[in-house]
């Protein structure tokens, strides 16, 4: 209580007493304890399972996985395709680390709206370009040095604007958001729902470039993006500052 004491304000036995029976009332996780009284899932399992998916359907695992595929079909050289994904690694790592040291300061909530705006309009101006550029005999995308210039920028801020919010920040959301009762079940079927969500972007890539091109995958990251910011809007509490025993 001493050492609670020094950290927190008001009344500090209420606080240790409420945390201590918490403790006491733990047990196994179970699955059972993420279904309410009607016999669905808890609403806010939904807002996990839906910050969870949308960290995924904004395609960032794409330019991770196939930035160099992707660089060469704009025609970039292979050489110049590893480069980018070697600068595009380093944004997201810097982006990451600069989230974590000031997520106290702005907020989670914040931080989750404006990368959405910016993963939107970043991923729109891709969607565009690759959309309209010109196409060779072969089918291969064509872009011009000024279009080249402005897909290359436009990746990479999008990379920070998930770097600084989406990235991190979910999972630090993950964390907070859940009471203890059903925190450990809650946990793991976010991280479950993550995992499916990164497979089934991953596997459905390849087939949107080779049907669609390009300028669809992208289209459809941008309007993931674009729902994600109003999931935030409508249905995410903020949990800064908040104690697990008050969510």
């Amino acid at each position: 209580s001493a050492v609670f004491a020094k950290i927190e304000s008001g009344d500090v036995q209420a606080k240790v007493l409420e945390i201590q029976q918490t403790v006491l009332k733990e047990r196994k996780p179970k699955l059972s304890d993420l279904i309410g009284k009607n016999g669905m899932l808890l609403p806010i399992v939904w807002v996990g399972m839906g910050l969870s998916l949308f960290q995924q359907f904004v395609g960032i695992n794409v330019v991770f996985y196939y930035g160099n595929v992707l660089w060469q079909e704009v025609g970039f050289s292979e050489g110049d395709s590893l480069l980018i994904n070697v600068i595009t690694g380093a944004i997201n790592l810097i982006t990451t680390l600069l989230a974590i040291a000031y997520i106290d300061k702005f907020g989670r909530k914040p931080l989750l709206l404006l990368g959405s705006i910016g993963m939107t309009l970043t991923l729109g101006i891709m969607a565009f370009i690759f959309t309209f550029a010109h196409l060779d005999s072969a089918g291969e995308l064509i872009l011009t040095h000024f279009q080249g210039i402005v897909a290359l920028l436009a990746a990479n801020l999008y990379v920070f604007c998930f770097g600084f919010s989406w990235g991190p920040v979910v999972w630090v959301m993950l964390g907070e958001m859940f009471n203890n009762r059903i925190r450990g079940s809650a946990l793991s079927v976010g991280a479950s729902t993550q995992w499916m969500a990164n497979f089934f972007i991953t596997i459905t890539f390849p087939i949107l470039l080779t049907r669609f091109g390009l300028g669809t995958a992208y289209g459809l990251y941008t309007i993931a993006a674009a729902i994600s910011f109003f999931l935030v809007v409508f249905a995410v509490r903020e949990t800064k500052g908040k104690e697990l025993e008050e969510m």
